[in-house]
């Protein structure tokens, strides 16, 4: 098994309407980027179904330089209809993310989690949302929360 030390949240890009999951976004990195496979472990749909993408065991494709040692999960969402960052997700991704981080954190307890956003040099708004203060505010730990990236 390979070394854990980041568990990377992301949200698709995608407008709320778009219920899509692991099967569509392979279909983009694979077909529309050319990669090997989906470059994301999990991908989390709108109604809560957690879907698995790349296998565990392999590094995914979702950090540039830090996808050796991490594992991430995409939630469907994350735009609004005139294209906005938007933490859009329904109440069942948020009840399975929680629930799926407290699985990946007892399975991994070194790993930091983070969003995609938090890591220099990303310039993006994903996964629209600030992940240290929703950890805060769900109760979660994050073991090293005083580390810096």
């Amino acid at each position: 098994m390979r070394k854990i030390d980041e568990i990377v949240i992301h949200c698709s890009a995608t407008r709320a309407r778009a219920d899509i999951g692991a099967r569509e976004i392979r279909q983009w990195h694979v077909q529309g980027r050319g990669w090997r496979d989906i470059g994301y472990h999990f991908v989390i749909r709108r109604g809560g179904l957690i879907e698995t993408g790349r296998p565990i065991d392999q590094a995914g494709s979702h950090v540039a330089g830090r996808n050796a040692g991490s594992i991430g999960l995409c939630l469907a969402g994350g735009l609004d209809d005139n294209l906005k960052p938007a933490a859009n997700f329904t109440p069942e991704q948020w009840a399975a993310l929680k629930d799926k981080l407290i699985e990946l954190s007892a399975a991994f307890p070194e790993a930091r989690i983070l969003g995609h956003r938090d890591f220099p040099g990303v310039a993006k708004a994903c996964p629209c949302f600030d992940v240290r203060a929703w950890l805060a505010k769900e109760g979660l730990e994050e073991p090293n929360a005083q580390a810096h990236i």
